[in-house]
């Protein structure tokens, strides 16, 4: 009997040693997984989206800790409708993008002051302009690009169009036309690619381009107007008539893929309005055409710009200030790691084809064709600004930008356009 007890105790201290044990391992196991962090992003930029991802990889080897997954929407979808759907989801990114003062305005409670981090120490003069409050820096600059009207070099040469000649919307049209005249020699089937159904490229990018000399070219400016005059509003139109005229068709439903893989890139196109950031996506279809064959050709405003380049800074990183304290810290860091690091710098100017907005760049890494050129525009101050970030929110694309589909489909006339889109404006700014 006190065998078969004995034994039934050894039995049980077994058991009961055997239990511990595993709830210790699993609470080692427990504690070594919450010693990590992970960084939810969720970004806009489909260009780089690739190389983005890659250099994550590279930040995860470096720092084991941490683990960093990427969600992309953008390219034709609606990145601000996403985002919002993003945090009703309750499944909110540790960090985002914003556009300026009027993104400022909407996330407001979200966006982490991020002054103490080596970038915005860093950053270039006026870059953090747009993303400055009451002392506090809410957003990191993505880059520098610029824009207008990308053309191929080979068909204007053949065509014997030189590109500098081309200083008023008269002679822009002029050269248009002698295109169009000769497409069957040119081997193209319009003049241009207009993606009508890309409302960022038409109501955001192409107005700033009529809209910014109204506003001194400050997004502050925008920011706080009540109204808008369109001062250039028949400037604006001419530039949207010329190349719904002379576009592939039906514009509308001409969206970026169409406009950059399919047209452009294949020389099929002579013009199309975009800016650096396609480099990318031209290199991937044909990368000596990227590399040797591709500039850009100011867009003329009668009375106002001549030979000058919009340049600004494109969109902001925020981090979300709701998250922990160690996920926010970690957010900050990868984002310093990215823009001050020699990994991140290299990657910044070579993979992303980005021109840099912080300090401690050499320009001579700046290796791809377009963005050496905006630089060039920069350096030289032959640029305008970007005032579309302080448009009213959804104003430029849902609004304006769905307004020039109406008008490109002869749903509304042009006068009858501006005026819905200035009481739009007023309303939003009441």
């Amino acid at each position: 009997m006190k065998r078969k007890k004995f034994g039934k105790f050894i039995g049980t201290l077994i058991a009961l040693l055997l239990a511990v044990s595993l709830v210790a391992c699993s609470s080692k196991d427990e504690t070594k997984k919450s010693d990590g962090v992970t960084i939810d992003v969720f970004q806009f930029k489909v260009e780089f989206n690739d190389q983005f991802k890659a250099l994550a990889k590279k930040y995860e080897e470096e720092h084991k800790d941490v683990k960093i997954n990427i969600t992309t929407v953008g390219g034709g979808n609606d990145y601000g409708a996403a985002l919002k759907a993003k945090f009703s989801s309750g499944d909110e990114p540790s960090i985002f993008n914003i556009g300026g003062p009027e993104d400022m305005k909407t996330w407001d409670k979200y966006l982490a002051d991020v002054s103490d981090t080596d970038a915005a120490k860093a950053a270039l003069a006026g870059t953090l302009t747009g993303v400055s409050q009451a002392g506090k820096v809410l957003g990191l600059p993505y880059n520098v690009e610029g824009y207008g009207l990308l053309y191929n070099k080979e068909i204007f040469e053949k065509a014997g169009i030189q590109v500098d000649s081309i200083k008023t919307q008269a002679d822009l049209r002029a050269a248009v036309e002698l295109l169009d005249s000769k497409k069957q020699a040119l081997g193209i089937e319009a003049v241009f690619a207009l993606p009508a159904k890309e409302t960022w490229v038409t109501g955001l990018h192409a107005s700033n381009i009529f809209i910014a000399p109204e506003f001194n070219n400050d997004v502050i400016s925008a920011y706080n107007a009540k109204t808008i005059d369109f001062k250039f509003s028949k400037q604006y139109q001419e530039y949207i008539d010329l190349m719904q005229k002379y576009s592939v068709q039906p514009t509308v439903s001409l969206d970026y893929a169409k406009q950059m893989e399919e047209l452009f890139s294949n020389g099929k196109v002579a013009l199309t309005q975009q800016g650096n950031w396609v480099s990318s996506t031209i290199a991937g279809i044909d990368a000596d055409f990227q590399a040797n064959g591709v500039g850009f050709l100011p867009v003329p405003v009668d009375g106002a710009v001549e030979g000058k380049i919009p340049v600004g800074v494109p969109n902001y990183w925020a981090v979300n200030k709701t998250k922990s304290k160690k996920e926010i810290q970690a957010a900050k860091d990868f984002l310093d790691w990215m823009y001050t690091s020699a990994t991140g710098k290299e990657a910044v100017v070579k993979d992303f084809k980005f021109i840099p907005a912080y300090s401690g760049y050499d320009a001579a890494d700046i290796t791809d064709s377009l963005a050496k050129e905006i630089y060039s525009y920069s350096q030289s101050g032959n640029t305008t600004g970007w005032v579309f970030m302080g448009y009213p929110t959804d104003w430029g694309m849902s609004v304006l930008g769905a307004g020039i589909q109406k008008y490109v489909s002869n749903e509304i006339s042009w006068d009858e356009l501006i005026k819905e889109v200035q009481a739009k404006w007023a309303d939003a700014r009441k």
